[in-house]
């Protein structure tokens, strides 16, 4: 299989180069860049040197000759190539948010300030995290080529720390708020240059960023009210995310009210609520069993961005506080991977019918 990569000199992109040149069903890389078209990647990040990856093509050139094609642009950027991969008969797998929000244009519009260039290629599109719709991307791709919405990073994050709690097994608070923090290596801001985050604004700090106005408040919210109303209910959402003085990663510590019979007063930890927490924690590990990238730690363990730092995985570890009332889930992903590059090779292998685990088996990094 020939693929290729529009926007291959990003941050996602160059981790996209990283794992499709060790997948084993993809033969060739094109790549493409609208800044650097006829340059090399070498010249670009030197750690491809000597891989022969040839020179970087106009996106249209890379459109006219893969086989399946990843959009690594910003939003807005990339649906005229996705319209140009269907015209092909091909597949487009996009790590913008262009096809995040599926036929909800009024969403897209209020949250990113842009319009649909094309709101028919909705027809064809699917929102790709995998754990909550392959089936879906399965179905639309044996009907012909697709188009793949790859989620956000805080999204898959914060969405796969409260799945299994409101899909029907526990016993949620009804009308409670679900509250997300989470911090992000400095990579979640991609290569452009701005002022936070230079190495003396934001080493040695963490700091929120976008309080109550993030961008993906509206994704997180979608996804976790498709699993709310599985049982019922209406979900309420505060997120607050962070930026901290790292490269890669997300830690998402995710709060979910139980319902009044779930625990009483605030007092430390007894071996009632050790056992309940034993219970949800089994909830979590069955509810994921067949997931190959989702981890459910054991107790006395707790997610952390090293423990995934390359890797497809994501870790969860559940806890609650001292009252049982509250269940604390922290969730812990490479933003790079499994928030961006990763989860589109992913459902790439789903949408091309390749092993899901191809190219994405590499154990996180030890330092």
């Amino acid at each position: 299989m020939l693929a290729g990569v529009i926007g291959a000199t990003g941050y996602a992109g160059a981790e996209l180069i990283r794992l499709l040149s060790g997948h084993p069903k993809i033969n060739e890389l094109l790549l493409a860049s609208v800044s650097h078209s006829g340059e090399s990647i070498e010249t670009v990040f030197s750690q491809f040197t000597r891989l022969g990856l040839g020179t970087l093509l106009s996106p249209e050139e890379l459109v006219s000759r893969a086989g399946v094609v990843f959009g690594a642009l910003p939003s807005g950027k990339g649906e005229s190539y996705a319209k140009a991969c269907l015209d092909r008969g091909i597949s487009y797998i996009d790590l913008s948010a262009d096809f995040r929000f599926d036929k909800d244009e009024e969403t897209f519009s209020a949250w990113y300030g842009l319009p649909y260039v094309y709101p028919e290629l909705r027809n064809h599109s699917v929102y790709g995290l995998c754990e909550l719709n392959r089936s879906r991307i399965r179905e639309l791709a044996a009907q012909g080529p697709v188009i793949v919405g790859n989620p956000g990073c805080y999204p898959t994050a914060v969405s796969l720390a409260a799945f299994p709690a409101l899909a029907g097994a526990l016993d949620i608070e009804s009308g409670g708020v679900i509250i997300a923090d989470a911090i992000s290596g400095v990579t979640g801001a991609g290569r452009d240059l701005g002022r936070a985050y230079h190495f003396p604004e934001c080493g040695d700090s963490a700091a929120p960023y976008k309080v109550g106005s993030h961008r993906h408040t509206p994704e997180i919210y979608r996804n976790l009210d498709i699993m709310r109303k599985r049982k019922g209910g209406r979900t309420r959402l505060v997120f607050t995310p962070h930026l901290g003085p790292f490269n890669r990663g997300i830690l998402a510590t995710v709060y979910i009210p139980l319902g009044s019979g779930s625990g009483g007063q605030c007092r430390p930890a007894s071996e009632d609520t050790a056992a309940k927490a034993r219970q949800i924690r089994a909830v979590y590990s069955e509810f994921y069993r067949d997931e190959p990238f989702v981890r459910v730690l054991p107790e006395g363990r707790s997610a952390a961005t090293n423990q995934v730092r390359h890797s497809n995985y994501c870790d969860l570890s559940v806890h609650l506080d001292q009252s049982g009332m509250t269940l604390i889930v922290v969730s812990a992903i490479d933003n790079m991977v499994k928030g961006a590059a990763g989860q589109a090779v992913q459902n790439m292998n789903i949408i091309l019918g390749f092993d899901e685990r191809a190219g994405l088996e590499s154990l996180p990094a030890l330092f």
